[in-house]
Order: C-alpha cells, then structure tokens, then sequence
C-alpha cells in the first residue's frame, strides 16, 4: 500500500484519537474524493494478519472497521497508525 516510510509508533491507536461518524464525509464531492483511498482493502489486510497471527489489533481493527462504507480523513490515520505500529513491532 506504499506505506513503507511511516514511522513505527509505540501503541495500536493513541487515546487520543476518537472516531465517529461525524468524522466521515458529509457531501457526495467529499465522498468522491475519499473513495480514492485504499481504505477497505487496508483494513481487510490488517484483518487477515490479526485472525492469522496479531491477537493484539483485533480491538483497534474493531473500531475502524466499523467506518468501512463512509470512512474520512480521521478514520484514514488512523488506519495509517496501526500500519505504523506494526511496522514497530514486527521483530517482536
């Protein structure tokens, strides 16, 4: 997913992001503008890795899977930041 230089990050999901649905895109042009984005086939990748080998995203795979049909730029980063705490812990 091209996602090679993000930075490794110490937890799953910081306690201070919080997603809602409020976060999602509202208009059809935001909407257009979202739907170039990976987002369904990232979380789907997570998910694999999580049922096969990572018991430790399956909370955080939880809460950004629920935003699959409209996800936002919120719900974006966060997905980027569990992909960043996996490339930290890979070697654990």
């Amino acid at each position: 997913f091209n996602m090679e230089n993000l930075k490794p990050a110490p937890t799953p999901l910081p306690t201070t992001i919080r997603l809602s649905d409020r976060d999602s895109p509202s208009t059809e042009e935001e909407r257009k503008q979202n739907g170039k984005i990976p987002y369904a086939s990232v979380v789907g990748s997570i998910m694999y890795t999580m049922v096969v080998t990572r018991h430790d995203l399956s909370h955080v795979v939880g809460v950004v899977s629920r935003y699959m049909s409209n996800p936002g730029w919120k719900h974006w980063d966060a997905v980027k930041h569990i992909l960043s705490y996996m490339k930290g812990t890979k070697d654990a």
